[in-house]
């Protein structure tokens, strides 16, 4: 009987410690959850992968410089539940973004929403969906 005990107490501290490990890595503490910014761009790149997916997002500056800012999405399986279809945005694609910004302030961000604005009704134009 106290095998049986100690058995189910390993268990269960097992099931809980990667539980925990899970819940840590979704966490959001590099991003400043408290207020949206609204960035526009073309988009350079589009990585459908888990277990987070990724933008990248060629901004231009008012002096016409242009940086590229990585934008943390969330799993394919994620974004296609909230509606978004693959071929919806696509690298030469202008797109309206709303982020969570990077606590250390380089150009990255927690992606919200994308608005497309590719002009194509059929690929979603001016329809922003959840990517997060």
């Amino acid at each position: 009987m106290n095998v049986h005990f100690r058995n189910l107490g390993l268990a269960v501290i097992c099931f809980t410690i990667s539980n925990l490990s899970a819940w840590a890595h979704h966490s959001h503490n590099a991003y400043e959850v408290t207020q949206w910014s609204d960035l526009e761009g073309v988009v350079k790149e589009v990585h459908l992968m888990n277990p987070h997916s990724w933008l990248y997002l060629d901004v231009t500056s008012e002096n016409g410089e242009i940086t590229t800012w990585a934008l943390e999405a969330a799993s394919p399986n994620s974004i296609t539940e909230n509606g978004v279809k693959p071929e919806d945005v696509k690298p030469g694609d202008p797109v309206k973004v709303r982020i969570h910004l990077l606590r250390d302030g380089s150009n990255g961000g927690l992606l919200g929403f994308v608005t497309p604005a590719h002009g194509d009704q059929a690929r979603g134009h001016g329809v922003e969906l959840e990517w997060d």
